[in-house]
């Protein structure tokens, strides 16, 4: 399996988890975790199994000192704000205006690598995203966001998550060149444990875990290795050998894998305008990966 391969099957299933991860963490959060414990739970989990896995096989240590600095920004970037922002944020607005404000990512993505890289954007590229994000904004009720005073707050929270994020996505990317993805990985969690542990210990103390079910159990090892560990070392992964506008871009799936699960858990119905609009998304997304033979021999 050729490298470039191995990048879109890591950020498909990326995506797929994540489709997932809305409908699963709406199991467990608010009644059994609230949403700060929650992240608490999420990153200094994900940091021991990264800890354990890179310990056993990987064993690589930061032996320049100033990359610590720029690991404590990934963490803050890359872990605590985008996490705290996003679930305060998404507490206060509605899921639709979260969810449409966040499909904002890959364009905030492609503006910081021109500004920050000077990764050059194709013509084709750009339309690609374009599209993308006008069928995931209309798949998932783009329609019907709108602002309103009481969650402006919430909506600016998220924006601003959705530009943090963007801006780990390539700020990481040099990192990732230096080093091996789940040494960067690790040091962001463990960073990043330490920067939300104040945010989420009063409420993390509040969980009564004698009330958790084994779905629940299920359910809360799904987000903490799945929706977490697993997807952050496979970013990693993929931004080790693609650009940073192609990971982004892989967000505008999710909700097409998000729908596609509601629909298969019969929590949903597909209709023609979800399946025209899903289908959208798809040629967005083939149009931002599309790269000519010699592009991608460089970049993979």
């Amino acid at each position: 399996m050729s490298t470039k391969v191995k990048v879109h099957v890591a950020l498909w299933i990326v995506t797929i988890i994540y489709g997932a991860t809305f409908s699963i963490a709406k199991q467990v959060m608010p009644l059994y975790i609230k949403p700060f414990a929650f992240i608490l739970l999420r990153v200094s989990v994900a940091s021991v199994l990264i800890f354990l896995f890179h310990k056993s096989f990987i064993k690589e240590k930061v032996k320049d000192k100033t990359d610590l600095l720029k690991l404590v920004v990934c963490a803050i970037f890359g872990v605590a704000a985008n996490m705290l922002l996003f679930f305060k944020g998404l507490s206060i607005t509605t899921p639709i205006n979260g969810s449409v404000l966040m499909m904002n990512t890959p364009i905030f993505v492609i503006v910081i690598s021109v500004w920050w890289n000077k990764e050059k954007i194709t013509v084709r590229k750009l339309i690609g995203v374009l599209l993308a994000s006008l069928g995931a904004i209309m798949l998932v009720g783009g329609r019907k966001f709108q602002f309103d005073s009481d969650r402006v707050l919430g909506d600016i929270m998220v924006a601003a998550n959705a530009i943090i994020y963007a801006f780990y996505l390539v700020y990481a990317k040099q990192l990732i060149h230096k080093y091996h993805p789940l040494t960067v990985t690790l040091y962001s969690f463990l960073f990043g444990t330490l920067l939300v542990l104040p945010f989420g210990f009063n409420e993390f103390t509040q969980i009564e875990w004698s009330t958790f079910s084994s779905k629940i159990w299920l359910f809360v090892g799904f987000i903490t290795v799945g929706s977490t560990f697993l997807t952050y070392v496979l970013n990693a992964y993929a931004l080790r050998h693609a650009s940073s506008s192609l990971v982004g871009t892989y967000i505008y799936l999710q909700p097409v894998c998000a729908t596609i699960i509601a629909i298969v858990f019969a929590t949903d119905e597909l209709s023609l305008e979800k399946l025209i609009f899903m289908l959208i998304v798809f040629a967005g997304v083939y149009l931002a990966s599309f790269k000519k033979a010699e592009t991608v021999k460089a970049n993979y």
